[in-house]
């Protein structure tokens, strides 16, 4: 009885509780991220602070150029090249249009309808790349020369009628206009289109559009309603990444085309390199930039996808 009677030992004080370990290797995430930003801190951020402190310099290329916060240079500088702002901005609306309409039909026939033939395609859509971007614009002279097959064709079809009409050539003539510097476009930023494409349509489930032929939707249907929203985020970032370099292109233009269709990129080369007026010319640079911004940023906004491939 006394045994059981017998109070229990003290119990032993309790430890405080343990402190969590440090975690190791916190920073490492921003150690990896260090030369990234390094690079764009070193090669786009500080040239594009230098060239926003070169547009509102005066002087000149003897006397030297100094910063006095002369923003009149912008102003001066859209007001006298205006016209080829807008025909940029027509010709890459164009190119961009026209990759769409050529790349989402192969881009979906590589998805979908492909088969083993699908890595030989993706092949010869990525081909263009293995060759200079100078190379591959030259080549279009020779397909577009006045006496070539493309031409004699276009011709006989009484094509180059219409397109005079409305502007986009010149008599029997393809090269040197518009529509030389519009396929010109198309050409070689088309594959900037079908791949994006090609990727926001590989992820879409086959069992999607199984469900809707169940449903007895036509196949126009099922595009309209399950495959074309789905492949919103191809068709944006596709557009994207034909529009924003279109736009600033000068090579198609001075290759293919004339003084009548100069775009702002021949006219910023020209500023920087020959007449060596380095303030309009970092002027018009920033201003085809803001323009391209203020675009994306609205046609992302009313694209109404957040998913970019």
């Amino acid at each position: 009885m006394s045994t059981l009677t017998e109070a229990p030992p003290p119990l032993a004080p309790a430890e405080s509780a343990a402190e969590p370990p440090r975690k190791r290797g916190r920073f490492t995430p921003y150690w990896l991220l260090l030369p990234g930003i390094l690079w764009l801190v070193v090669f786009f951020a500080l040239p594009l602070v230098y060239q926003a402190s070169t547009s509102v310099q005066t002087g000149s290329l003897e006397e030297g150029y100094k910063v006095t916060w002369h923003f009149a240079t912008y102003w001066n500088a859209f007001s006298e090249y205006w016209p080829q702002f807008l025909r940029s901005i027509f010709y890459a609306a164009g190119a961009t249009v026209l990759c769409l309409l050529l790349g989402y039909p192969l881009a979906y026939l590589i998805a979908f309808r492909a088969g083993r033939w699908r890595n030989l395609i993706m092949i010869l859509v990525i081909a263009p790349f293995f060759t200079s971007f100078l190379i591959r614009t030259l080549a279009w002279k020779t397909i577009l020369a006045d006496n070539g097959p493309v031409v004699h064709a276009l011709n006989s079809l009484h094509v180059l009628d219409l397109t005079d009409f409305l502007g986009w050539t010149a008599g029997d003539r393809v090269l040197a206009t518009p529509l030389a510097v519009v396929c010109g476009l198309t050409y070689n930023f088309l594959p900037f289109m079908i791949l994006p494409l090609y990727t926001s349509l590989e992820r879409i489930d086959g069992r999607l559009h199984e469900a809707a032929g169940d449903l007895y939707a036509k196949p126009s249907t099922t595009f309209r309603k399950v495959t074309f929203p789905l492949s919103m985020p191809g068709v944006v970032s596709g557009t994207l990444l034909t529009f924003i370099p279109a736009a600033g292109d000068y090579v198609n233009s001075e290759l293919l085309g004339s003084t009548d269709t100069r775009m702002i990129g021949n006219v910023i080369q020209t500023q920087f390199l020959r007449i060596l007026d380095y303030p309009t010319a970092a002027a018009l640079s920033f201003i085809l930039m803001a323009a391209i911004l203020a675009m994306v940023t609205i046609y992302i906004r009313r694209s109404g996808t957040e998913d970019l491939v």
